[in-house]
């Protein structure tokens, strides 16, 4: 089969990507394309490049295969990988970029509605994201991390960026997703979260944490973990089991908010640190900006609800996300599943009126989606739903309700909500 070369024009660069074998995987100047199909591709009918969208992006190149368009990412960080198939009798394109964390492809401290993207996808497409845990190199090192463990892109972050704050998180992102606009909700569905290093750390610190006036004082212990037996070695004896989440998970908040800290969570989503939210869940979040702007850090190798000393496991994961957007959901606060419960949350600082929103949006869940007479709603959340104090130290604490999706045997019998 003849062999397809396109010019790339990467800044002020030219290369040449010779696309002999398609069904190989071929290295380009950080483009990685590995193309499986099970008929003979048609060659490509259109590039075109689109540049501005930041030096960490580099080029968002768009063509054309079989009638489907997929995107290409030309970046030192972002490698593609382009799976094609035959699909009732056209090819059906998939799309999965790897970004990394890098000076240039985080935002430390903040989400903001004018953030510029350092990543453009589609609406379908899967990105695996490296995020770092919060801390410094200096603090590991003292806490008794070898220098040699301490993450290059770590100091490299610590060394380079000077924009950042008012919170601490360093949270990869923004991504901006085709088609997302105010009004709509991201579909976040949460593929894999793996330990990207073997160790975590806990720690409390002077006015920090629920207990402020007992420890006023810093502390930091260093924790390894065994990633085959998927346990942490907390001290002698004590085995703790690893559930890696992603504390931080949100979008940009309305533009009339300005930067926001990326401590509290709000209508955002954000610092949720809810420890439900592990691989094979799924958390919706309402869109407040247009492209949504998701970003995503705060690593947990596990946490107890509540985290009351201000931090869990923390460590820096490895995650693959599925990002859609969903014209047909309109919600006014985050809400997530997991496989076994639908999840409703309340975010404030006062844990009465958390826990007063999580109840309220559990029975709109049920009234909307399980069509529930706002009675019957009420009654189930009382018998089936659990509430759980997901965290208590974040600005906004969190409450969300959990009911098991196991209740739901068929279809309901109730009157339909009017």
């Amino acid at each position: 089969m003849a062999g397809v070369s396109e010019l790339v024009r990467f800044n002020e660069t030219v290369a040449w990507c010779s696309l002999k074998k398609l069904s190989s995987e071929l290295p380009c100047d950080g483009i990685f394309l590995a193309h499986r199909p099970t008929r003979p591709p048609l060659p490509v009918r259109k590039l075109r490049i689109d540049e501005g969208l930041g030096e960490s992006t580099l080029m968002n190149l768009h063509t054309r295969i079989a009638g489907s368009r997929f995107l290409c990412l030309l970046c030192a960080s972002v490698a593609i990988l382009v799976f094609s198939s035959v699909c009732g009798g056209q090819e059906k394109v998939t799309l999965k970029v790897t970004l990394k964390a890098t000076p240039k492809t985080v935002a430390w401290g903040y989400y903001d509605a004018k953030a510029a993207p350092v990543l453009h996808v589609k609406s379908g497409d899967t990105v695996e994201i490296e995020t770092l845990l919060t801390s410094s190199p200096k603090r590991l090192e003292a806490a008794g991390v070898a220098p040699e463990q301490v993450e290059r892109s770590l100091r490299d972050i610590y060394d380079q960026v000077k924009d950042k704050g008012p919170g601490g998180h360093i949270l990869t992102g923004p991504i901006f997703v085709e088609g997302a606009e105010i009004g709509d909700v991201l579909e976040v569905r949460i593929l894999s979260a793996k330990l990207a290093i073997p160790y975590a750390y806990n720690g409390f610190g002077p006015g920090r944490g629920y207990l402020p006036d007992d420890y006023p004082y810093p502390k930091t212990k260093i924790i390894p973990l065994d990633e085959k037996r998927m346990v942490a070695k907390f001290a002698p004896g004590i085995e703790i089991p690893l559930h890696p989440f992603f504390g931080s998970m949100g979008v940009a908040p309305p533009e009339a908010s300005g930067r926001l800290s990326s401590a509290p969570p709000w209508i955002q989503a954000g610092n949720l640190d809810n420890k439900d939210l592990v691989a094979g869940s799924t958390l919706y979040i309402p869109v407040h900006a247009p492209g949504a702007l998701f970003e995503v850090g705060d690593g947990h190798a596990g946490q107890g609800d509540g985290e009351v000393d201000i931090t869990a496991l923390e460590t820096s994961l490895l995650g693959t996300f599925q990002l859609i957007v969903r014209k047909d959901m309109h919600l006014r606060w985050p809400r997530a599943e997991t496989p076994t419960h639908y999840i409703t949350m309340g975010l404030n600082e006062d844990l009465n009126a958390c826990t007063t929103l999580a109840l309220r949006e559990m029975i709109d869940f049920l009234m909307t989606e399980k069509h529930l007479s706002r009675d019957d709603a009420y009654m189930l959340s009382s018998v089936a739903g659990d509430l759980h104090i997901t965290q208590l130290v974040d600005g906004n604490k969190g409450v969300h309700m959990m009911l098991p999706k196991a209740i739901f045997v068929g279809g309901t019998t109730t009157d339909k909500a009017p």
